[in-house]
């Protein structure tokens, strides 16, 4: 576990809309948020918040809940549950990375995910066009 803390940062709070030309009506056109990156076959866009490096996730397909990023999942699984902690799903891969909810040992789910495959290359538009390899599990990537 890093001496600082194993969790990272707030890398993204989903917010379920019922479907991202909606989502994306109100949030990028009514509240101004720029466009990052947008995978329909996963159901998700994800948009800028300009005062940091966190994203507004939208989803059809997930409950409202921060994603914390943390530098390695299966590390991070190992830290909480042997601290009473309890695995809920995963780990996962995913286009970057891995991903998996925990539960602390008071009942509240963490959704856990590492950068450690690639992050996401998009057009201007969003549109993700592929992945490119991270630098290390710290690299920040502004489009998970």
């Amino acid at each position: 576990m890093p001496d600082d803390g194993l969790l990272r940062r707030v890398d993204a709070v989903q917010v379920p809309v019922p479907s991202l030309d909606e989502g994306l009506a109100f949030y990028v056109e009514a509240l101004g948020h720029r466009l990052l990156w947008r995978n329909d076959d996963l159901g998700q866009a994800g948009l800028e918040l300009p005062d940091g490096d966190s994203e507004l996730v939208l989803t059809t397909t997930s409950p409202y809940e921060p994603n914390w990023l943390v530098d390695d999942v299966p590390t991070a699984i190992a830290t909480i549950t042997d601290h009473g902690g309890a695995v809920v799903t995963g780990p996962l891969d995913i286009p970057v990375g891995r991903v998996a909810v925990v539960q602390d040992p008071f009942g509240n789910p963490l959704v856990l995910v590492d950068l450690s495959k690639s992050l996401y290359t998009t057009t201007s538009d969003g549109t993700i066009t592929g992945v490119r390899p991270t630098q290390g599990p710290a690299e920040v990537n502004p489009a998970t």
